[in-house]
């Protein structure tokens, strides 16, 4: 595999990146019949892309035929025919169905595990109750302080009273055991806790495993070091907020998510192989790097990362 390399260069707050070296790097991800794996199902921060109520050029003029989904992905066990949501985005109906495209499992979904209370990450739930599917009993895996707001908060607690969910309490570090072959394990990150914990994940199969952290403050403010858990997993979905905070007008001491850049700089002296295991997620609308035709994502895919894409599978 040969690598380019960039030189970042900063200057007047702005980022420039550099050439310099003709060298190229890319990965491509195909799953097997026998393996299970996991689906990206969505890509954008929780308000989707194109955004409510934007009329700047990153929803108008840039947008062209793209529309992105909110970020989740799916977990399929092949062995047992069981299929797994993370995150109940207001697109779930789209992204289920895209999951089970095929399949002949009448069930909707076989659980879904959620990270945190902010819309875009557990509104989709609505769609379960009585003024859509009316389902029976669906799986929710959720943290103690996440299970008590929708116990005690409505249109959330008719949901448990219709049984239309089965809340199932999880816990920091502890194992969720899906099948022989798939083990899930959250774990507590820093971020804008207003109504619940927030949660990554570890998505550990019998070959492969994987980080699924779509939301978190800045990588310092977490105790663990996030260049040794991109290590010890295969692949890692990482919080792509946003690029910078020229993007935003907004004091950067709101901005509760590391910038991409801040990543690149984190990365930037480990080897190839760990840069290669990093995969972009939950892009806001203003985030350039949306806009898959600009030399800038060229750039960053030249130095090893990744962006993921919807309906990329990886096998586990």
């Amino acid at each position: 595999m040969i690598i380019n390399l960039l030189c970042i260069l900063r200057k007047n707050k702005l980022v420039v990146f550099i050439l310099c070296a003709t060298i190229f790097s890319c990965s491509e991800y195909k799953t097997s019949n026998n393996n299970n794996f996991i689906t990206v199902l969505g890509i954008a921060q929780d308000a989707g892309y194109p955004h409510i109520g934007c009329k700047k050029d990153c929803c108008n003029k840039n947008i062209g035929d793209n529309k992105y989904y909110v970020t989740s992905i799916g977990l399929t066990d092949i062995e047992n025919e069981k299929y797994y949501l993370f995150e109940a985005t207001p697109d779930i109906g789209e992204q289920i169905k895209y999951l089970k495209s095929g399949v002949a499992n009448k069930k909707l979904i076989d659980g879904i595990l959620l990270t945190h209370a902010h819309i875009g990450h557990y509104s989709g739930l609505m769609y379960l109750g009585r003024e859509a599917l009316g389902a029976n009993k669906i799986p929710i895996y959720t943290m103690p302080r996440m299970k008590n707001f929708l116990e005690n908060n409505g249109p959330w607690s008719q949901l448990i009273s219709l049984d239309n969910v089965d809340l199932k309490e999880i816990n920091h570090n502890q194992n969720i055991q899906l099948s022989n072959e798939l083990i899930v394990i959250p774990f507590n990150v820093p971020h804008r806790d207003e109504f619940s914990e927030t949660v990554g994940y570890k998505i550990i199969g019998k070959n492969k495993s994987a980080l699924f952290i779509p939301d978190i403050d800045k990588w310092n403010l977490w105790r663990n070091s996030i260049v040794d858990e991109v290590k010890s997993v295969d692949y890692a979905f990482l919080d792509a907020t946003f690029f910078s905070g020229d993007e935003i007008n907004r004091s950067i001491k709101e901005i509760h998510h590391p910038f991409v850049l801040e990543t690149i700089d984190i990365f930037m002296d480990e080897d190839l192989s760990t840069k290669n295991k990093i995969h972009f997620i939950h892009f806001n609308h203003t985030n350039p790097l949306l806009n898959q035709k600009i030399n800038l994502r060229d750039s960053i895919l030249k130095l090893g990362f990744n962006f993921a894409k919807f309906g990329d599978k990886y096998n586990l």
